[in-house]
């Protein structure tokens, strides 16, 4: 039976790999600092299951870790408008916080002697952007603003660590995550906050960024896959990529048109019935610096261990709508 420790396990991808790990019956421990992107009602959902311990603490202060099998680190800042705004937070948790558990791993003690693999959540933001083909895992590291940054530069550490050290690690760069239970700060869930608030969605660069979407769960799915080879994983990077691609203009028509159904079924039944215009329900005077253009992943390194995205994005997005539209707020 795995043990693992979950960092920022009431975050939104922590909170499906905390359940996907449970569900498995491995032991989890938890460990979330309880910021404002956590959603402490999972509490009562994890708290059901004896295999659960949670703890509230932030990775940096996190001084002796039990035995365990694998540390799977989602802990972090992520945000990158908030990044612009107020870098120091993202040093903290995404930098300083990961350097923390590379030094408790390098110091660990179990009777096994055998050390805890960290499973490291990055993001495919550390490549940069590009306009055309996919990034591999080899290619450069080119961050274009300072949340990336951070992840790149934890990216670096335990490269190095592991070098220097002999630590093993698996670092994953998934590509832009989604589902529900994902704080409201993000576009998918942003977007449909504000039309339920009668606000303008801001969308910076007139919503031309474009985006590849991965199901949450699918990320999980992921986590697990790698865990579970009969070899263990070590000292690798791997790619998530959800397999779909488009503006963040189309991601939000799509999101205003299940939030309104009436006015497609009003312009069904009255041609010359006066709509409400898509534009009008966002800013696209909002801007941004270091405006990026297209993150794009090839992840076939992951897919010849067996995974593959299940969740397609255009049959989950009603039901995302649908929660959001009624459950907003925590």
């Amino acid at each position: 039976m795995k043990v693992v420790y979950v960092t920022g396990c009431l975050g939104f991808i922590g909170s499906y790999i905390t359940r996907t790990c449970l569900e498995k019956g491995w032991h989890v421990r938890g460990i979330d600092k309880m910021t404002y992107a956590s959603n402490p009602n999972l509490l009562d959902e994890f708290n059901h299951y004896p295999n659960f311990v949670f703890e509230n603490k932030d990775i940096n202060d996190i001084e002796f870790l039990y035995e365990c099998d694998y540390i799977i680190n989602t802990a972090a800042e992520t945000h990158v408008g908030n990044s612009i705004v107020k870098s120091e937070d993202f040093l903290h948790s995404n930098v300083n916080g990961v350097h923390n558990l590379l030094e408790l791993i390098r110091n660990y003690r179990a009777e096994s002697n055998k050390l805890p693999i960290l499973l490291h959540f990055s993001t495919d933001e550390v490549y940069g952007d590009i306009t055309e083909g996919e990034h591999i895992e080899t290619d450069i590291l080119k961050p274009s603003n300072p949340y990336s940054a951070t992840k790149a530069a934890a990216d670096q550490l335990i490269i190095a660590w592991a070098r220097t050290y002999k630590l093993p690690y698996v670092i994953l760069r998934p590509t832009n995550n989604y589902g529900i239970g994902q704080y409201t700060e993000k576009l998918i869930p942003k977007s449909i906050k504000y039309l339920g608030l009668g606000k303008p969605i801001p969308l910076h660069n007139e919503g031309n960024p474009i985006r590849n979407w991965l199901h949450a769960q699918d990320t999980a799915d992921a986590v697990i896959t790698i865990i579970e080879k009969p070899y263990h994983v070590r000292n690798e990077i791997y790619n998530i990529c959800g397999g779909f691609e488009q503006s963040n203009l189309t991601t939000v028509e799509k999101i205003i048109e299940l939030y309104h159904p009436e006015d497609e079924t009003l312009k069904e039944q009255f041609p010359h019935y006066p709509q409400r215009r898509i534009f009008e329900y966002l800013d696209l005077e909002y801007s941004r610096p270091g405006i990026d253009v297209r993150y794009a992943l090839n992840d076939d390194k992951l897919r010849k261990l067996g995974w593959k995205p299940k969740k397609i994005f255009n049959e989950e997005l009603p039901a995302i709508v649908d929660y959001y539209k009624n459950n907003f707020i925590w």
